[in-house]
């Protein structure tokens, strides 16, 4: 009996009372800093892999472009904003379709869907810059794709209805729509690093499977602030693809803005991400 008691002792004192739980239990030595993606990767090319995640930008994209064009034509379609979805509604498919896209394709490409995610990713030297051009190349011809499929639906209503197609709102000045596009590029690309972060996955085995569901709500905030200024592009994929098969003078007027915004505000994200937050360059020379 003596012999157990103390080996009852040894067993309480061997571990302190109070254990650290979760991401205090966690130590800098738990996680390593992953090496930058190659500007260059000869083997990418050679590899079915590279293949398939740009297909799936295609289709992520093109669905992407199908449900929310259908669904900002169905709101200027009805009579009243009380007959249709509104504002909220746009919003809703936009964050949602997000949400789900990435939910599916984040094993396979990495679930940008959005040029200026992927621009910002490549800044990050997340990904080479063959990818980042072929995932940019692959998803502007998904929502070509995409929206073309909403007017063949409603070839003689589509023109009408303004076919989804981003544009700065009267009452708003181009520097308006300028300064909407960055910040809200910005807020999309700040979460989807914090969303993605290898250092939270290290730490937080949860983190990988709840990163869509930051993202998609970030776009769903994002509409609701900005689909009275430009519509919302934060996606110059998006913009681009509603542009070309809607077509009007209007439509290319602005245009720039949804293509200098996103990127200006995906540099400014990452730039913040990767020197303030996780202060990567000083990490570096330590």
């Amino acid at each position: 009996m003596e012999g157990k008691e103390e080996d009852v002792k040894l067993g309480a004192n061997k571990f302190s009372e109070r254990q650290p739980i979760g991401t205090s239990a966690q130590t800098d030595k738990d996680y390593k800093e992953p090496p930058s993606a190659p500007l260059f990767e000869s083997g990418e090319l050679q590899s079915w892999s590279f293949w398939r995640a740009g297909i799936a930008e295609f289709v992520a994209t093109f669905l992407f472009l199908y449900i929310t064009v259908l669904t900002v034509t169905g709101v200027n379609r009805a009579p009243s904003k009380c007959a249709s979805v509104g504002i909220q509604g746009i919003a809703w498919a936009f964050g949602g379709m997000i949400f789900a896209l990435v939910y599916c394709t984040a094993g396979i490409s990495g679930g940008h869907i959005n040029p200026a995610v992927t621009f910002g990713l490549f800044l990050a030297r997340k990904l080479s810059l063959t990818r980042a051009i072929f995932y940019i190349v692959m998803q502007c011809l998904g929502a070509i794709c995409g929206a073309g499929v909403v007017k063949g639906f409603q070839p003689s209503r589509y023109e009408v209805l303004g076919g989804g197609a981003n544009v700065v709102n009267h009452g708003y000045t181009k520097g308006d729509g300028l300064g909407a596009e960055i910040v809200g590029t910005f807020v999309l690309v700040y979460t989807v690093f914090s969303a993605t972060d290898a250092k939270r996955n290290a730490r937080d085995s949860h983190v990988p499977i709840l990163a869509p569901l930051p993202i998609g709500f970030a776009v769903f905030l994002v509409h609701l602030a900005t689909i009275p200024i430009t519509g919302t592009g934060i996606n110059p994929a998006r913009s681009l693809g509603a542009a070309i098969i809607y077509n009007r003078d209007h439509a290319w007027d602005d245009h720039w803005i949804f293509w200098v915004g996103p990127f200006i505000g995906a540099a400014l994200a990452a730039l913040y991400h990767q020197i303030v937050i996780r202060a990567i360059p000083f990490k570096t020379r330590a």
